[in-house]
């Protein structure tokens, strides 16, 4: 009988998968971490929001929802690489959760919005505090600005981080982020992955 007629899950991951890797999504509320989960996955991604009522003037307009736990997708990046996403929630109240989110991590991407590049100091300290390897990409908001050096200035972020550009609503854009990341794991101990 047809699985899927029946309802049937998938398996938890596609036949051949030679690797997984944890990946972590961090960055300030409202930068767009639920959205690049959900645009990326390829299965019906976890997500853990509830209403945000702003506490304090942003200079943005407020998010509706925020992320209280975490969210949580997979992407299959070739027939070896499978990628488990969470998205951390962008409280900086949240030390000890982010800390557990970081065990085992192979690696974060930090999330910028360049119109509240100071909300991304907090996640880059702590994955640095943790020692966690990490790329910076700029999530295209309307009325984004800086160029990539302005924001690597604006993080004082060194030059061997990666700083990419970003839209969290398309999947093919993150994908490339998550590819950069990877390859920036592996630099110099494996070919570099192609898309």
């Amino acid at each position: 009988m047809d699985s899927t007629a029946t309802g049937a899950l998938r398996p938890p991951l596609p036949p051949g998968t030679a690797d997984t890797a944890k990946i972590v999504i961090v960055g300030g509320t409202g930068v767009g971490k639920t959205t690049m989960v959900s645009s990326v996955s390829e299965i019906d991604p976890l997500s853990t929001e509830e209403t945000f009522t702003p506490a304090g003037e942003t200079g943005v307009a407020a998010e509706g929802t925020t992320t209280v736990a975490f969210d949580f997708g997979r992407i299959t990046l070739n027939d070896e690489l499978v990628l488990y996403l969470f998205g951390a929630p962008g409280q900086e109240s949240f030390p000890s959760f982010w800390d557990q989110l970081f065990t085992a991590a192979l690696g974060a991407i930090v999330l910028v919005d360049t119109r509240r590049v100071t909300d991304s100091w907090y996640a880059i300290d702590r994955l640095e505090h943790h020692g966690t390897p990490f790329v910076v990409a700029r999530n295209t908001f309307p009325g984004t600005r800086h160029d990539l050096a302005g924001v690597r200035e604006a993080l004082t972020l060194p030059g061997h981080i990666p700083l990419v550009d970003c839209d969290a609503r398309k999947r093919e854009s993150c994908k490339q982020v998550l590819l950069t990341l990877v390859n920036h794991l592996y630099a110099g101990f494996a070919p570099k992955i192609a898309p």
